[in-house]
């Protein structure tokens, strides 16, 4: 296969892979406390190491484009006043601490409820964490203060742990709007403001977001027409040394 199929190929995989984390972003737009995905493009040389080193025009050649990273934004999302006495947002770098079945992860959606044993929970069911554990609240207006305390019939029921993490940490989704630190990353406290009845929006724009995926379909089609180029060159050239020989 010469380099031309080669780099058609990897350009459409990578215009691919930027179309689905594209339209990931653009599904979650009206998502409560969803972060945006955003990849970075880079290149790579296909050089096998018993080929010794290749020449300048073999380098430039075969050097194909790729997804070299996804990193998660930190742009503040639109907050929203709910008028419920249970939500929360956040202003400010950080997360809300969440037991869930697959252990404990981070969030930033505070649309919150208390299950049938009184349990604060998020809107899935899974159990918010304070800094003392679990939260649990009876009956009675509830009064969230700015660093997370919890009162309730004027005693204090809990505070909710907010953390962060060291600046750089890229966090890996795990569904809708819960995240986790790369292994080893340990978490720190937040100085993050909790704002009690509202919440914060997705900070993903749905016009710019159309906007992109329209772009990435269009270097989709692009990539696919040259790659259907290079084939019937191909099979053109392989057809002329059959009539040749």
């Amino acid at each position: 296969m010469n380099s031309g199929m080669y780099s058609a190929c990897a350009a459409l995989v990578t215009r691919m892979q930027s179309l689905d984390s594209i339209a990931a972003n653009v599904a979650n737009s009206s998502s409560t406390g969803y972060r945006a995905q955003t990849t970075s493009f880079g290149t790579t040389l296909a050089q096998a190491a018993h080929h010794g080193n290749l020449s300048l025009l073999n380098q430039s050649a075969n050097s194909f484009s790729q997804v070299t990273s996804s990193q998660l934004s930190q742009t503040q999302g639109m907050l929203t006043h709910t008028g419920n006495e249970l939500d929360v947002a956040l202003q400010g770098s950080g997360y809300l601490k969440v037991e869930t079945s697959n252990g404990t992860m981070y969030t930033r959606n505070g649309s919150l409820q208390l299950d049938s044993s009184g349990k604060l929970v998020t809107s899935t069911g899974d159990a918010i964490l304070g800094e003392g554990g679990e939260i649990t609240l009876g009956r009675g207006p509830v009064s969230i203060s700015t660093d997370g305390t919890i009162t309730q019939n004027g005693a204090i029921a809990g505070k909710l742990a907010i953390v962060d993490f060291p600046s750089g940490t890229n966090m890996v989704q795990r569904g809708a709007a819960n995240y986790a630190p790369p292994s080893g990353v340990q978490e720190q406290a937040s100085a993050a403001a909790v704002q009690q009845g509202a919440l914060e929006g997705s900070n993903v724009s749905s016009i710019d977001g159309m906007v992109q995926l329209i772009g990435a379909q269009r270097a989709a089609e692009s990539m696919r027409h040259v790659l259907n180029m290079v084939d019937t060159d191909m099979n053109k050239t392989a057809a002329e040394l059959v009539r040749v020989s």
